[in-house]
């Protein structure tokens, strides 16, 4: 298999700064009731603390969290978990791509996709949809019998 079809298989998927982006965003969502620091958010999330402060400011240069300086300060979401689309998440960070020409470089294919890679185009395009129109709270409010971030509930 060559090395760009598999680099397009994997576009497929979110990145794993997108992951942590809705990790962080998760937890913040969570626990809202104060400013929480980068180092508290890396435990909570299980992300790199180094890594996670590039995500976080990348996640407040686009207006999905902000930053309060000073001694109590820290992060918190900009926006309410129901009116904030996971896709938002994901583009503050690193946005999903569609695929606009071969990505095998074949002229002849040029921005006429063949079958599978207007196939897998498609499947981009459901799966951003569904990013779209899920929010933070969508994640937070659907049963299961896991919470996210946590092992248990806390008592």
């Amino acid at each position: 298999m060559s090395r760009s079809f598999l680099s397009l298989i994997g576009e497929i998927m979110i990145s794993q700064t997108s992951e942590y982006a809705l990790r962080a965003v998760v937890g913040l969502a969570q626990n809202p009731d104060k400013p929480h620091t980068t180092a508290e958010i890396a435990r909570l999330t299980k992300v790199p603390e180094h890594y996670l402060s590039k995500v976080l400011l990348m996640l407040a240069k686009h207006e999905v969290v902000f930053s309060k300086k000073g001694l109590h300060g820290g992060y918190m979401l900009a926006h309410p978990p129901e009116q904030l689309p996971l896709l938002n998440v994901i583009n503050a960070v690193d946005p999903i791509k569609q695929i606009n020409s071969c990505p095998l470089k074949l002229k002849t294919h040029g921005t006429n996709l063949c079958r599978l890679h207007k196939r897998l185009n498609d499947s981009i395009a459901l799966m951003e949809e569904m990013f779209r129109t899920s929010t933070v709270g969508t994640i937070l409010s659907e049963p299961t019998k896991s919470i996210p971030l946590c092992e248990s509930i806390k008592k």
